[in-house]
């Protein structure tokens, strides 16, 4: 009798436990949805013009920038801009069905056709006033004329990540939006038509017909480096700059899921035989930023020398198991073991790797600027701060990602922790400020590279994104 009584406590004991942290779970998941739709009202009800974003806003909105002031008629293409944003509410979209979310993401979306250039894609930004003198050549006959910017560029993820948001719009849509999914198709046609014929993409395009080099592996160059070999068109050549790679395969993606398209898979692929091309040989088995023609490492600006990279490389490892991922072929995991162990080596003293590392010798290399000119060192005393010339390492999170691949194959990863997500949620509703989140800066690096001063209050777009994904990741789980 005893022992029943105890069976019947531990019963009823587990039953309440159960019961209080459902009523908890609710709890929270009330308060995420709310506050995600007070934050989102506020961000599309007063912050967006004509449906798009810059990168930050004074607490009262007064002042708009992006890499730089933005006037009153622009918005910013480049991340965390436009596309961020709308793709952060088509994520709360998928999570809550609430059709203001799509309504938010298609107004993003019919920004960015409003900006598409004549050449497919997009620049930095998109200027509603054609006589500003800074809208581009735009496909809509309404920007700068024909004298006007129309090169289309893949630096710092821009038209990936406009591309991206045009395909997930018009698939939510039901590709029933005219305008939305005409100019993804010509956005998708357009980088396809800028890849080389060794998969390789140049940094941008406009219209003048591009060269058609054939493969060759990479390798070093024959010639001083230091002095020769410095090319003013460097962005027509194959580029891994910027992480590249990764958002082209991503975007490429993207559209494969959507449209099921094998030509986009087809593309993907051979992105990731460029990358297995570009890998250097020994004694540096890593990548370079940029190559010419004859897949040597070049400079591109002056102070981006030709070198291998400690940022762009471990881009690469993660594009290429996102290649085997997709693909399941093991060619694209054959380059991760030699480059992971060099990487491993070429690590700083504080665990840090180099932005650049000599070519050959393998010494981090660095550069002092003095007014517009800049000089090679070896010294990082003085290093120039509007440039990222130490980048942290992610070596043990790649590393820990390809013995996975290597023993489960291409079954996905292990979704986030449950623990750790909630954690996350009730800190980002603990900073919402009424209806906004307002950060203050403290010295850190930011996208644009905005002029304020320590203890200045702003409102950014890469922060309300992230906290919107958050909140609907959140709210997404069982």
């Amino acid at each position: 009798m005893f022992l029943h009584r105890c069976a019947v406590a531990l019963l009823l004991t587990s039953l309440c436990c159960t019961s209080n942290t459902t009523s908890a779970d609710d709890s929270l998941k009330a308060q995420a949805k709310s506050a995600l739709k007070q934050a989102a009202s506020f961000y599309h009800n007063k912050v967006a013009l004509r449906g798009g974003y810059v990168y930050y806003y004074s607490p009262d909105l007064t002042r708009r920038l992006g890499e730089g002031v933005a006037s009153d008629t622009q918005i910013w293409v480049q991340p965390p801009g436009t596309p961020t944003v709308g793709l952060a509410y088509l994520t709360a979209y998928r999570a809550t069905a609430d059709r203001f979310y799509l309504d938010a993401a298609t107004q993003a979306a019919e920004a960015l056709v409003y900006g598409q250039l004549q050449s497919g894609a997009w620049t930095n930004s998109i200027d509603f006033d054609p006589l500003s003198g800074k809208a581009a050549r735009y496909r809509n006959g309404r920007g700068g004329g024909s004298r006007a910017r129309n090169f289309s560029t893949l630096d710092d993820g821009i038209s990936q990540s406009a591309i991206r948001l045009l395909v997930q719009v018009d698939q939510a849509h039901g590709f029933k939006h005219k305008k939305i999914h005409d100019a993804a198709e010509v956005a998708l046609k357009a980088l396809l038509e800028a890849q080389f014929p060794n998969g390789g993409f140049p940094q941008g395009w406009d219209e003048t017909p591009a060269p058609r080099p054939q493969p060759v592996k990479a390798n070093f160059p024959n010639y001083d480096w230091r002095t020769e070999g410095r090319i003013k068109n460097y962005w027509d050549m194959f580029t891994l700059n910027d992480g590249l790679a990764g958002t082209v395969a991503d975007t490429l993606r993207d559209a494969y899921r959507v449209y099921k398209d094998e030509k986009y898979k087809d593309a993907v692929e051979q992105l990731g035989d460029f990358l297995i091309l570009a890998q250097l040989p020994a004694p540096q088995p890593i990548w370079s930023q940029q190559y010419n023609y004859d897949m040597q490492p070049i400079w591109a600006r002056r102070f981006e020398p030709s070198a291998v990279t400690g940022g762009e490389s471990q881009d690469v490892m993660e594009t290429l198991m996102a290649i085997y991922r997709l693909t399941g072929n093991k060619k694209y995991l054959a380059p991760i073991p030699s480059a992971l162990a060099h990487l491993k080596q070429s690590r700083l003293s504080d665990g840090r790797l180099a932005r650049y590392y000599e070519l050959l010798s393998n010494k981090p290399l660095y550069m002092f600027r003095r007014g517009k000119s800049y000089t090679l060192t070896y010294d990082d005393s003085q290093l120039p701060k509007h440039y990222g010339w130490k980048i942290d390492s992610r070596l043990d999170e790649i590393e820990r990602e390809f013995q996975r691949l290597k023993r489960e194959g291409t079954k996905p990863a292990p979704t986030t922790n449950t623990d750790q997500l909630e954690a996350g949620v009730r800190e980002t509703l603990k900073s919402l400020n009424s209806d906004r989140w307002i950060s203050t800066f403290s010295g850190e690096p930011l996208a644009g590279q905005p002029k304020f001063r320590p203890g200045d209050k702003y409102i950014s777009s890469g922060v309300f994104s992230r906290n919107v994904e958050l909140l609907s990741r959140y709210l997404s789980t069982p």
